[in-house]
């Protein structure tokens, strides 16, 4: 990708999305001026083909714009809106204005659709949602919203009548697919910005007249952050794709160095990385809850040893490379 892409959105998140815009949206305040920012920048549309209005990149041509997304803890759905509106072009459906969160939806046997958990639920203005072999498209404010544990997300509810203003969406079979992808790429995102802050921390707290990060003990966490974090992002770049089993690798992959780099830059940070005040719960918060949203990695280790076990012969390393080959 060229760089003027990269440092565009840089440029856009580091004006409109700080970190203080961060806090007074998951605090209440409306998402509505930095989303109508990102939408007149085009990156929305950044997957489009360019007679749509796009830029027609690639996913994988993409894959550093969806990082930014995680990096900057961006408050609104850009990622998933970028693959929801690039589904939904090539599927023919009109597309609206707005965001548009991604989520596995289920029927409940009074006809309610209810969609748990979902990303960015309580900002998003639309929902693509995938039920069985089909796939909707529905508006978020014609749902019942109950709070999660995430305070951007949702647990989202649409009654049989409300489920009239649905949208088919054709061709697209499993909302988890483009989801974990564009989750990977943000955790890789997150986990980048994780690893420089504390680097960062380390070297300059002082204790014992010398930066804790000279201690030998710290240096080895730092050292498996690092590792964590480099090796996610690896991932993540080869899982920016349609191919169900390499973003199944990448989401597995990123959402074990979640927990592990979570934990670690919170050791090396004392105490003082859990108070609110403090920068560093904005980016492990994220770590958390992306980590399970789009399924886990036991969900998507699950996905690669069936391919294992029922479709392919030979060791699962062989599996793996000749899944991640580049050629």
């Amino acid at each position: 990708m060229d760089d003027i892409y990269i440092d565009a959105l840089r440029g856009v998140l580091t004006d409109r999305c700080t970190l203080q815009a961060v806090r007074d949206i998951e605090g209440g305040q409306s998402a509505e001026a930095l989303w109508q920012a990102i939408e007149e920048s085009g990156f929305a549309d950044a997957l489009l083909p360019e007679v749509e209005g796009g830029a027609g990149l690639s996913l994988t041509e993409a894959f550093p714009l969806l990082e930014l997304c995680g990096a900057f803890v961006v408050p609104v759905p850009l990622a998933e809106t970028m693959v929801a509106r690039s589904l939904l072009a090539q599927a023919g459906v009109p597309r609206p204005g707005g965001s548009i969160a991604l989520a596995q939806g289920r029927l409940q046997s009074d006809g309610t659709l209810v969609c748990e958990r979902v990303s960015f639920g309580r900002v998003a203005d639309w929902v693509l949602v995938g039920l069985g072999k089909t796939c909707l498209l529905l508006p978020a404010d014609a749902a019942v919203s109950t709070a999660a544990v995430a305070p951007l997300d949702a647990t989202l509810s649409w009654s049989a009548p409300a489920q009239a203003a649905a949208l088919p969406v054709p061709g697209v079979a499993d909302v988890r697919v483009p989801l974990a992808c564009v989750l990977a790429a943000q955790l890789a995102g997150v986990l980048m910005s994780v690893f420089t802050r504390t680097l960062q921390y380390a070297n300059d707290r002082n204790q014992f007249g010398r930066p804790i990060g000279k201690f030998q003990a710290i240096q080895h966490q730092l050292g498996v952050i690092s590792e964590h974090a480099f090796a996610a992002r690896m991932a993540a770049q080869m899982g920016c794709s349609t191919d169900r089993l390499r973003v199944a690798i990448a989401k597995a992959r990123t959402s074990e160095a979640a927990l592990e780099v979570a934990a670690l830059s919170h050791s090396i940070h004392g105490a003082i990385g859990f108070t609110e005040e403090f920068d560093l719960q904005m980016y492990t918060r994220r770590l958390h809850a992306w980590r399970q949203a789009g399924g886990s990695e036991s969900h998507w280790h699950d996905v690669v040893g069936a391919e294992l076990v029922d479709r392919r012969d030979g060791l699962a390393l062989d599996l793996i490379r000749a899944t991640t080959d580049p050629a």
